[in-house]
């Protein structure tokens, strides 16, 4: 019995290997990568001149149960955009610009077709994120992982200068929120979500299958300086929002609408409003704090962008907390 006999299929993996070599797109900062996909390792040349003090950031994260929609749907490069963006959204809460990722890809049969239409996905989505695939894992595992189903795993990396970190040390009382609309549920909550819409699953597809949305380009509307900390509205919810408040802050929220699939979801699940807040993003994708003398003018800029942003609420003194006005 050889390898190939016991379900690991090396000479399909050395064909998806060359395929991602090939068929890679140029990506920002190209001339800093020194050896890419196919290597033991990828080497990136830190050249950074216009950043004083360059800090490297990273960030890792998944699609969770997401996945699961992906193999029902015979569909796989909307989550090639999840994980992506779950990790480039991560990291640009701290005022870094993305530079490179890296993917981990593992199954328990290598069906190219399904890899290379998960790993088109992310190429794309790193394109669009302003950012490079610079390599990754692809693990054949017969035993691990039933028949058609396969998981994954991101990891990003990127720059900002010590003087530009965002983050609670920069926010104060009386700071306005900027909410950023999600493209529907992201990558979040989906274990609840499968099982309240698994009787009618195939009519609610292009909500549930919808690509998390990529965020790092509202960097290019507007400018960094005048914003204090960035909340990516992940798992729990508004619950996120905690993370950039300093001690003695909390959040008041302005109400906004729900879209139709939110609403449906509330309904079927009986969840009040509060627990949908701590669960969903309630399509609010992402957060941005700043000076109220300063949200008219991100607000005007980020009208002409391909995000939808509006007037979140503001800062109050008090304990840690958030509450819908």
């Amino acid at each position: 019995m050889d390898y190939k006999q016991a379900g690991v299929n090396i000479e399909a993996g050395d064909q998806f290997v060359d395929w991602i070599k090939s068929s890679s797109p140029k990506y920002p900062f190209q001339n800093h990568l020194v050896q890419g996909v196919g290597g033991f390792a990828s080497i990136f040349r830190m050249d950074f001149p216009d950043i004083k003090k360059p800090c490297l950031v990273s960030a890792t994260d998944g699609v969770g149960t997401k996945l699961k929609l992906a193999t029902h749907f015979d569909r796989y490069d909307f989550v090639g955009q999840d994980l992506v963006a779950m990790c480039v959204n991560d990291l640009i809460c701290t005022g870094a610009q993305p530079l490179f990722f890296l993917d981990y890809f593992s199954t328990g049969k290598l069906e190219l077709p399904v890899a290379k239409e998960f790993i088109s996905g992310v190429q794309k989505a790193c394109v669009d994120s302003g950012c490079a695939l610079v390599g990754g894992e692809t693990a054949e595992m017969p035993g691990v992982y039933p028949k058609g189903e396969f998981d994954a795993a991101g990891f990003a990396i990127g720059v900002v200068g010590e003087d530009q970190i965002l983050g609670p040390q920069r926010v104060k009382e009386g700071m306005a929120l900027i909410g950023l609309k999600s493209s529907g549920f992201h990558s979040n909550g989906f274990s609840l979500l499968r099982k309240l819409f698994e009787a009618d699953l195939d009519k609610w597809e292009a909500e549930l299958c919808s690509p998390t949305h990529l965020y790092p380009s509202v960097f290019n509307d507007i400018d960094t300086q005048h914003i204090a900390a960035v909340a990516h509205i992940t798992g729990g919810g508004m619950d996120n929002l905690l993370r950039v408040l300093p001690p003695g802050l909390k959040v008041e929220l302005n109400p906004w609408a729900w879209t139709p699939a939110y609403q449906e979801v509330q309904e079927r699940s009986g969840l009040s409003q509060v627990e949908m807040l701590k669960t969903f993003n309630c399509g609010v994708g992402l957060v941005l704090v700043c000076e109220v003398s300063k949200q008219k003018e991100h607000l005007d800029k980020l009208k002409n962008s391909k995000f939808e942003a509006f007037d979140l609420g503001r800062l109050k003194s008090g304990e840690s907390s958030w509450e819908i006005l």
